[in-house]
């Protein structure tokens, strides 16, 4: 297994690696990581600056406080970041990791705004799995989302 994980945005214009695993693996249910992440929950893992690398491109960022800034690509709009200012390291989203399974969330934080259904989403009704695969591979086939990988560029020549 690698001591580095990589991730990025959804159209791969901001890639990134980090040394080891996040720390502090958890879902945020605060109200601003709800608007920021257009979600119920946000899951993030701290990075200390000297264990993180920009690989390709550069985030856009939005001071969502005084004291918080969070970066995101400017192309696809993918959440990726929350940087505590003038910390001493940032937190990735869990899910813009390319191998998401490494970061399994330890705990939850921002409890006061957790939406009251949140516990019993897992209690939902799922889809038969041959209309998801069949839809999935429909959408596979004519993708252009980057790739759960570190690729030398990206899209494809061929794009």
């Amino acid at each position: 297994m690698s001591t580095y994980l990589s991730g990025g945005c959804q159209c791969g214009a901001v890639r990134y690696r980090i040394r080891g695993v996040p720390a502090n693996p958890h879902l945020c249910h605060c109200r601003m990581c709800q608007k920021a992440s257009g979600n119920y929950a946000l899951p993030l893992g701290f990075v200390a600056h000297q264990d993180f690398e920009l690989t390709r491109g550069t985030p856009a960022w939005f001071h969502s406080s005084g004291l918080v800034r969070r970066g995101f690509c400017a192309a696809c709009g993918t959440p990726l970041f929350f940087e505590p200012i003038d910390g001493d390291g940032l937190n990735v989203t869990l899910g813009a990791l390319d191998e998401p399974e490494r970061a399994k969330p330890a705990l939850q934080s921002g409890q006061d705004s957790r939406l009251s259904f949140f516990h019993a989403l897992a209690e939902l009704p799922e889809e038969a799995a041959t209309v998801s695969a069949d839809w999935l591979a429909a959408v596979a086939r004519k993708t252009h989302q980057h790739p759960d990988h570190d690729t030398a560029a990206w899209p494809p020549k061929d794009d």
